[in-house]
C-alpha cells in the first residue's frame, strides 16, 4: 500500500524562513507532514535515531552547530537515507558553494527568492518532481536541479 503523503524535514535557525515554508507547504493538495529543526546536530540526531525515513529534506546552507556539508556527508554515507530527495536552499549562494552542496549529495540546490510568489513556485516545483519520483519509484540516485 501506498502512502498518499510525503515526510518533509527542514532545517533553517531563521524562524521565518521556518514559518513561510510550512505555509507554503500545507497549501499543496499533496498531504505534507512537516517536523522542523534549527540546527543540523538535532536533524541528524532525528535522522539517526528514527526509523521512518524522510522522502524530502531542506536544509539551509548555513546551519549551525552542523553545516549542511557535513549533515550531506552523514547522510550519504548511509544507505538508509538513499531515497531521500535533499533540498540545500540560502538567500546567497556562490557557484563553488552550489557545486560543493551537489558534490557533497545535495539532489536540488535552491536560492531562496525574496518573494512569496517565487519562493511558492519553486517549492511547489520541488515537491511536485519529488512526488513523482516517490510514486513512479524511479531512480533519483542521478537526479540534480538548481533552482
Amino acid at each position: 500500500m501506498k502512502k498518499e503523503y510525503l515526510n518533509v524535514l527542514l532545517a533553517d535557525d531563521d524562524e521565518g524562513n521556518l514559518i513561510l515554508f510550512k505555509n507554503i507547504l500545507q497549501e499543496f493538495k499533496i498531504q505534507v507532514k512537516v517536523k522542523t529543526f534549527c540546527n543540523g546536530k538535532d536533524l541528524m540526531i532525528y535522522l539517526n535515531e528514527n526509523t521512518v525515513v524522510p522522502e524530502v529534506v531542506f536544509m539551509n546552507y548555513s546551519l549551525p552547530l552542523k553545516n549542511s556539508l557535513e549533515c550531506l556527508g552523514e547522510i550519504k554515507s548511509n544507505q538508509k537515507f538513499d531515497p531521500m530527495t535533499i533540498i540545500v536552499f540560502n538567500d546567497n549562494l556562490s557557484s563553488e558553494q552550489e557545486e560543493e552542496a551537489f558534490v557533497t549529495g545535495a539532489n536540488i540546490v535552491m536560492k531562496k527568492p525574496d518573494n512569496y510568489r517565487d519562493m511558492k513556485k519553486n517549492i511547489t516545483d520541488i515537491i511536485s518532481i519529488t512526488w513523482q519520483y516517490h510514486t513512479s519509484g524511479l531512480n533519483k540516485n542521478n537526479f540534480i536541479m538548481k533552482v
